[in-house]
Parts: C-alpha cells; sequence; structure tokens
C-alpha cells in the first residue's frame, strides 16, 4: 500500500496483470474474486485511470456479489485466451494453394462492360 495505507498500489492488485487487460479479459478474470478483491481494484482503478468502462464491469460485479454470486473458482492469474497457443502447425503438406489476386483492369479476353 502507499503511506497512507488507503489506496492500493499495482503491487497489492490480486491481479498482477491488471494494467494489462483488455475490458473483456478482465470481465471474465474479476469473476474468480470476492468483494474485498474487487473493491481493492476498483479503487485503485478509480485512482489512476478512472476509466469508465472498466469501472462499470467491476462495479456489476461486485453488484452481483453482494447479491449473493459466489466467485468462479477459477484462477484469476491464469493464463487469459490471448496469451494461449492456438490454431494448427502449418506445413508444406497442410497449407493451402497459393492465392494470386487477379490483374486491375480487364481481365484478358474479356470485354469492358458498360
Amino acid at each position: 500500500m502507499t503511506d497512507d495505507q488507503s489506496t492500493p498500489t499495482r503491487d497489492d492488485l490480486p491481479l498482477p496483470d491488471y494494467d494489462h487487460l483488455n475490458v473483456g479479459t478482465l470481465a471474465h478474470r474479476v469473476r474468480a474474486l470476492d468483494a474485498p478483491a474487487l473493491e481493492k481494484i476498483l479503487e485503485y482503478e478509480r485512482t489512476h485511470g478512472d476509466r469508465m468502462p472498466v469501472v462499470t464491469v467491476l462495479e456489476q460485479r461486485l453488484s452481483e456479489l453482494r447479491e449473493g454470486a459466489e466467485p468462479s473458482g477459477g484462477d484469476p492469474v491464469g493464463p487469459t485466451p490471448e496469451g494461449m497457443p492456438g490454431g494448427s502447425p502449418v506445413s508444406p503438406e497442410t497449407q493451402g494453394p497459393p492465392v494470386v489476386p487477379p490483374p486491375h483492369g480487364v481481365p484478358e479476353g474479356g470485354s469492358p462492360e458498360r
């Protein structure tokens, strides 16, 4: 915490990569947090970025928790979809055919339409 012991610092947050999360990922990651952890992030956001879409996501989740929702039980610091390797490897045997864009203008053998 900072010297006044009231405003959390980035190192105090339950999501160590908080500053690098987009709003969509943040909405999923905060579902694993309890109300005190979420309040800490909300206070940090209000004193630093105070971004309306982020504050809205945090307030909505905090409201859900206060109305009886439970944290999801997932890992709030787990890998994000953006950081996960995906897809299948491509080799010369599995890649598609080369694509040659058509030339500009009238195709060979064609006539301009009027």
